[in-house]
């Protein structure tokens, strides 16, 4: 089965141009190209336009892509369009590295399937309960999103049946092999259906990558995707790093702080124009919503008042905003990141047009920074850091605009009346002209105070927390690196940098950011002679208990064994599914490490004990304590040690 992949399959590079193929010209079925057509989208992208043809076609692909060029599509449109629903066992089987890609990929499956009948995709990822995705397997799936490390275990477990298997992609397979997985990506092809289609796509090409492409591929299409800059210079853009529970408190203080004209604000969700329309409305911004079922007519009316500034704010959905021109647009705000990067450049080439400036805001949340990589990566452009408003700058901007709707009332309203009653209340009351007017302004300020209290903005520290790590770990992986490692000999691997390199030099991250965090090391029942590496463990942990990278400390690997420091204070359903999770198919069994002292590693046991952290009921509820629930958050790693004292 192996094959040379320079040597016979097709090489198509393509830069991002516009095409006049259309989506309806590749052969889709008609219940998936209805879905394409809800969603909007009419022009396929070129990795799109070049992988659904030979798809549909049962070849095996390789296509070379970045994260964000549209691939999701690319692969699940066509093999979609070849789904049997009448058939229950699974058909389709998509490995992605994380739990937050196999997440995505599965609701834009779930978005391009809406119109066949009968089907049923399910993804399933380490840290939710196996007894939620066993009972799931058994109503039967056509289509399977998976991590690659839980797909195995299932395999393993016999609850996952490959037998019927027509196509298996593998999504970001440079990362999987990044992130220690390419060992459990290797099982699942050596246990599926030597008859069955391939698509792998990679950002790179690394060798061992290449190596699986080379032994598992049959003949395969090799499709090559080169972006160039797509995105006007006249557009500045910046990030902010902001949790979705602050938004609305980091998009009210932007709108506060910076002088804007008109603003749309990008959501994913029908759901979400409408709610976060009423709540800037209701904290006294003119804004409206626009999505895809608000009527045509009622659709211009609301454009036009956007135009003529009746309103400032347009709160609108991707599909709902394209062909919008309106030259008043300052400012375009990502509220919610978008799927793909080229979604961004249509979101921010609402503004900056006919030969205006414009800028553009991306909130961006910890667990979504590698999407920001991939935008600069295709626009070839560099996304700043967003200064955080401060209190002063707040009030300044408030003051500024009452000032300024102060001078437009003298010269554009009738104020004879007024002075009528200011010039009576001199003679009656005998108060002075200040002292009057300042009254009217302190009324006309209304219910909303215009000097914000700095204890108010201080108020909420997360908000406060998320925003200063703007300017963190600016490297690809956007704040996801590690604090560099003390790795033993032949086990030394860099954990965020890939595997086989040597820690670089690296910007601070959560761990010394934070020094007074309480670490624990803790003792994982895998070792050297189970062929594990630092990669699997990271991978494992990152993924089964959703702990972010920055927060898993040295690693030590031993014939037997291995130890790990994590932070003292993981809830109790954090470290039952670190106990169930697997290495090299073998549970970690994860304990507090009391040191070995039989003379041939270091002795831990003088480290002190540490504190076990309680979660309160406000914070995780029973089913997440028992690592149950559908998320078991891992939060905790964001806490200070000073926070948790008691007074």
């Amino acid at each position: 089965m192996s094959n040379d992949i320079d040597q016979s399959s097709d090489v198509v590079e393509e830069s991002v141009d516009d095409s006049s193929i259309k989506f309806s010209d590749l052969g889709l079925s008609a219940e998936v190209l209805q879905a394409v057509n809800d969603q909007g989208y009419e022009a396929p992208s070129p990795i799109q336009e070049k992988s659904i043809p030979p798809l549909l076609e049962g070849r095996d692909l390789l296509g070379q892509a970045q994260t964000g060029t549209g691939k999701t599509a690319a692969f699940a449109l066509p093999l979609l369009s070849l789904i049997d629903a009448n058939q229950r066992q699974p058909q389709l089987l998509i490995l992605a590295p994380t739990r937050e890609l196999a997440i995505q990929v599965a609701e834009a499956c779930q978005q391009y399937a809406k119109h066949i009948k009968g089907i049923n995709i399910l993804p399933i990822y380490g840290g939710q309960s196996y007894t939620i995705q066993l009972k799931q397997l058994k109503r039967g799936a056509q289509v399977i999103v998976g991590t690659p490390g839980r797909v195995m275990d299932h395999m393993r477990k016999g609850t996952l049946s490959l037998k019927d298997l027509r196509a298996l992609v593998l999504d970001e397979a440079d990362e999987m092999l990044r992130m220690g997985f390419i060992d459990d990506v290797k099982f699942v092809l050596e246990h599926s259906p030597p008859e069955r289609q391939i698509a792998l796509f990679s950002a790179t090409m690394p060798r061992e990558v290449k190596k699986v492409a080379d032994q598992h591929l049959v003949d395969p299409v090799h499709i090559k995707i080169a972006s160039k800059t797509v995105t006007g210079a006249n557009i500045s853009q910046r990030f902010w790093v902001v949790r979705g529970t602050h938004k609305l408190d980091a998009i009210t203080r932007i709108l506060e702080s910076e002088e804007t004209e008109g603003v749309i604000v990008f959501v994913r969700t029908k759901t979400a124009t409408t709610e976060l329309a009423d709540k800037l409305s209701a904290r006294g911004f003119s804004s409206e919503a626009l999505n895809g079922d608000v009527p045509q007519a009622n659709r211009e009316k609301i454009v036009d008042k956007l135009r003529k500034g009746k309103i400032d704010i347009l709160i609108a959905t991707d599909v709902a905003a394209r062909g919008l021109d309106v030259e008043r647009i300052s400012h375009v705000i990502n509220f919610d990141v978008p799927h793909d990067t080229e979604s961004y450049v249509h979101r921010i080439g609402r503004t900056g047009r006919a030969g205006r400036t414009g800028k553009a805001i991306l909130f961006i949340a910890p667990r979504e920074q590698r999407m920001l990589a991939s935008i600069e990566r295709a626009t070839k452009q560099t996304i700043t850091p967003m200064e955080l408003p401060t209190v002063k700058d707040i009030n300044e901007s408030r003051v500024a605009r009452f000032k300024n709707k102060l001078i437009a009332a003298t010269s554009d309203e009738d104020l004879s009346l007024f002075t009528q009653i200011i010039a009576e209340m001199q003679h009656d009351q005998e108060i002075g002209v200040e002292q009057l007017a300042a009254a009217a302004l302190f009324m006309a300020q209304g219910d909303t105070p215009l000097i914000l209290d700095e204890k108010e903005l201080k108020a909420n520290r997360a908000f406060v927390q998320d925003s200063d790590s703007r300017g963190e770990s600016r490297g690809d992986s956007r704040g996801s690196r590690p604090r560099e490692s003390r790795f033993k000999g032949e086990d030394r691997e860099y954990r965020g940098g890939g595997v086989d390199k040597p820690a670089p030099s690296i910007q601070p991250t959560a761990l010394n950011k934070f020094p007074d965090l309480e670490m624990a090391r803790y003792r994982l029942d895998v070792g050297r002679h189970a062929g594990v590496k630092p990669g699997n463990i990271v991978g494992a942990i990152a993924n089964e208990a959703e702990i972010e990278s920055q927060y898993i400390g040295e690693i030590e690997i031993m014939d037997d064994y291995s130890t790990v420091d994590l932070p003292a204070d993981m809830p109790k359903g954090i470290f039952s599914i670190l106990k169930k999770a697997r290495v090299a198919g073998k549970p970690l069994n994860i304990s507090i490490y009391k040191g070995e002292t039989d003379g041939t590693e270091k002795d831990y046991s003088n480290h002190p004990k540490p504190k076990q952290y309680k979660p309160s009921k406000k914070s995780y509820n029973t089913k997440r304590d028992r690592g149950e629930g559908p998320k078991a958050k891992s939060d905790f790693a964001l806490k200070k040690r000073k926070d948790r004292k008691k007074p």
